[in-house]
């Protein structure tokens, strides 16, 4: 890859440090996507002795790249994203993958497609660190900032996407007692 090419790409990536997330951090200021994206990759990087016959470093590559798509789109709350919201990302995302040079190209595209197909191990440990880290988050701002719908949301949100492995379970569970000392709290 020239050096023009390498500096095109981060420019695109570049956008994500301005790309809104619906949450706040513990200080109320609202977070990036590309501060999302990090900190599923350290969540991925803290993880690997929990899943050592698992590629972690692939699972870190996922995290890093998987909101990609919201360079082109911003973000949309998983609750009000809608079918057509996902396949207008996932064009526009499918059409700078496609302008990217060999090898990249198809790798992201093989990336992309084990993500979105959610049957291999490094794939579902890369989505649930995906939804735990957004509730995670949301333990962390303040509860000021909730919408409605985000109380219940917060109790039950991604329960479902960890039930594969007895670690991230265990997990969910904790972040669910940070939860509901959070509401009763009211903090």
């Amino acid at each position: 890859m020239d050096a023009r090419t390498f500096l095109d790409i981060l420019h695109v990536a570049e956008r994500l440090k301005d790309t809104p997330r619906h949450c706040t951090t513990s200080k109320g200021r609202v977070e990036s996507v590309a501060e999302h994206s990090w900190r599923i990759a350290l969540m991925a990087y803290l993880l690997r002795g929990e899943f050592p016959d698992l590629d972690m470093d692939k699972v870190t590559v996922m995290c890093l790249i998987h909101d990609l798509g919201e360079c082109f789109t911003g973000d949309i709350p998983t609750f009000l994203k809608t079918q057509e919201n996902a396949e207008t990302e996932d064009s526009l995302l499918d059409a700078w993958v496609s302008s990217l040079p060999e090898p990249v190209r198809s790798d992201m595209r093989a990336l992309y497609a084990e993500m979105n197909a959610q049957k291999t191990p490094e794939a579902k440990v890369y989505k649930s660190l995906d939804k735990l880290e957004a509730v995670i988050q949301h333990n962390e701002s303040p509860i000021s900032t909730w919408e409605p719908n985000e109380y219940e949301l917060n109790k039950t949100y991604a329960f479902d996407t960890v039930a594969f492995s007895e670690w991230l379970t265990a997990l969910r569970k904790e972040m669910l007692n940070d939860t509901l000392l959070k509401i009763e709290e009211g903090r």
